[in-house]
């Protein structure tokens, strides 16, 4: 049964909401969940977080809380089936879009539709698709020897390591695919291989590796600009593979966008073949 639309609040997240949120990401059908770090509800506090509400019962909710401060994914729509995804996506994304608008500086509003209803809310919000997202595989076998480095040492990454991590990763990607200090401290946590390459005792390249029972992923790759073409992140690959190959993890997966030229020929080098996955990334900017 559709809710009575004269009966619906919109109002922020608020703590006490959260069983309520878990019931509604976890027991509902229409739910889209970033690829993220953190949990939906590890963005309760952060702003926007909205909640359709109608007589104490979360009918929707729609997370997109900037970090950094200039890029703001959709990080969780959750509608139950109580009301249409319609009636919840005009009744959220225009307060988010006030919310955001706030901000004295550009923000780009991003998403991975991973379901065809979301995708269809955004496109019909103006929302651009600017590039896919394509899913390469690994399934052991021999890697391309490893161009000589005799000054540079591949280490395991500490927690030390991550104030210029950040630094390093600033530089090296750019627009929404940016990460803060936070979100890498947080991945860094759940890392399964987490490795930097250093020249000179002087970071210039990490990768994080993460496990789950299905497999390996490459969830991190960067390196300095100055220091790249020469072997650098090819080897810090290499590493992790060999790394995951001694716990007999041999099914890695790694992301990269289509038209990421340089990490799609990096990546093919080292053995990764596309899976036929891929999914579009959409963009909005509020300014």
């Amino acid at each position: 049964m559709i809710a009575n639309l004269r009966q619906l609040t919109v109002r922020s997240a608020a703590e006490d909401d959260r069983q309520r949120l878990a019931n509604l990401v976890h027991f509902e059908t229409h739910i889209h969940r970033h690829l993220d770090w953190r949990s939906p509800l590890d963005w309760v506090g952060h702003h926007p977080y909205l909640v359709v509400e109608r007589n104490g019962d979360l009918l929707a909710a729609l997370a997109c809380p900037p970090d950094p401060p200039n890029v703001a994914w959709i990080r969780l729509v959750a509608v139950s089936s109580q009301i249409t995804v319609q009636r919840a996506w005009g009744e959220l994304w225009p307060r988010a879009q006030s919310q955001l608008s706030e901000s004295t500086s550009p923000i780009n509003v991003a998403a991975i539709p991973l379901q065809n209803w979301f995708r269809k809310l955004i496109e019909e919000s103006d929302f651009i698709q600017t590039t896919n997202v394509v899913v390469l595989i690994w399934k052991g076998g021999e890697l391309s020897p490893v161009m000589k480095m005799e000054t540079a040492m591949i280490r395991l990454m500490n927690f030390e390591d991550l104030t210029k991590v950040e630094e390093l990763d600033a530089e090296a990607f750019g627009g929404v695919w940016q990460n803060s200090q936070s979100c890498l401290e947080t991945a860094f946590r759940q890392a399964a291989i987490a490795t930097v390459a250093e020249i000179s005792g002087e970071i210039v390249g990490y990768q994080i590796g993460t496990a789950t029972a299905m497999g390996g992923h490459l969830a991190r790759l960067a390196v300095k600009s100055q220091f790249q073409g020469i072997g650098v992140g090819y080897s810090l690959v290499c590493d992790m593979l060999s790394q995951f190959e001694r716990r007999n993890i041999t099914n890695i997966t790694v992301n990269t966008q289509e038209d990421n030229l340089i990490s799609l020929s990096l990546y093919q080098k080292a053995g990764f073949r596309r899976s036929g996955e891929e999914f579009p990334v959409y963009q909005y900017p509020i300014k």
